[in-house]
C-alpha cells in the first residue's frame, strides 16, 4: 500500500463486503426455508446474456488493472484508453442489466408476488448501484487523466478507483453464481 487512502479505501471495501455477504446470507436462509426454488411459475433469469455481460465487466475489471501500470511507465495515453474501455465495458454491463431487468418485469418477475423476486432485485440492484457509483468515480478520474492529470509519482485518484472497481467487478462473478444459478 502506498498511502492512508488505499488503505481507508480497503476498509471502505471491506465494509460493502460485508454488506454483501449480509444480503447473500439473508438469500441463502429464505431459499433454504422454501420447499421449491425458485418458485413455481417464475420466469427463469437470463444466464446466458447474464454470463456474457459478466464477461464484459471482468474485461473492464482487466483493462482497469492496466490503468496504473500505464500511469507508473508514464504512458498518458494509454492511462486514457484502458479508462475508456473499463468504463465503456461498465456502462455497457449495467446496459444490459437494466435491459434483462425490463424484460424480467415484463415477464411477471415482481417483488409482490413473492420473495424470489424481492431478493433478486435486492442484490442485483445494490450491486448496479455500486457499480454505477464506479462508473461516476471512473468518469472523474477519466477526466483527471483526459487533463494530463496522472504522472508515474502520483496516481492517487486512480488507485483508488482501481480498488473500487476490482471490488465491484470480483463481487459480480459471485453474486452470478448464487442467484443466476
Amino acid at each position: 500500500m502506498e498511502s492512508k487512502s488505499e488503505v481507508g479505501m480497503l476498509f471502505f471495501v471491506a465494509a460493502e463486503a460485508m454488506f454483501f455477504a449480509g444480503l447473500i446470507a439473508a438469500y441463502w436462509v429464505i431459499r433454504a426455508n422454501l420447499p421449491v426454488w425458485p418458485p413455481v411459475g417464475q420466469p427463469r433469469l437470463p444466464v446466458l446474456v447474464t454470463g456474457i455481460n459478466t464477461a464484459l465487466l471482468l474485461i473492464s475489471g482487466l483493462a482497469m488493472w492496466e490503468t496504473l501500470r500505464a500511469a507508473r511507465k508514464g504512458c498518458q495515453s494509454c492511462v486514457i484508453g484502458a479508462l475508456g474501455l473499463a468504463g465503456l465495458l461498465g456502462a455497457v454491463f449495467l446496459g444490459i442489466q437494466g435491459y434483462e431487468w425490463a424484460r424480467l418485469i415484463r415477464f411477471g418477475l415482481g417483488t409482490r408476488e413473492n420473495v424470489y423476486g424481492g431478493t433478486f432485485y435486492l442484490i442485483v440492484g445494490a450491486h448496479g448501484l455500486h457499480v454505477f457509483a464506479g462508473l461516476l468515480f471512473l468518469w472523474v478520474v477519466l477526466f483527471k487523466a483526459l487533463r494530463g492529470r496522472y504522472e508515474e509519482s502520483r496516481p492517487q485518484s486512480l488507485s483508488l478507483c482501481r480498488i473500487y472497481w476490482t471490488f465491484v467487478v470480483l463481487l459480480w462473478p459471485i453474486l452470478y453464481a448464487i442467484i443466476y444459478f
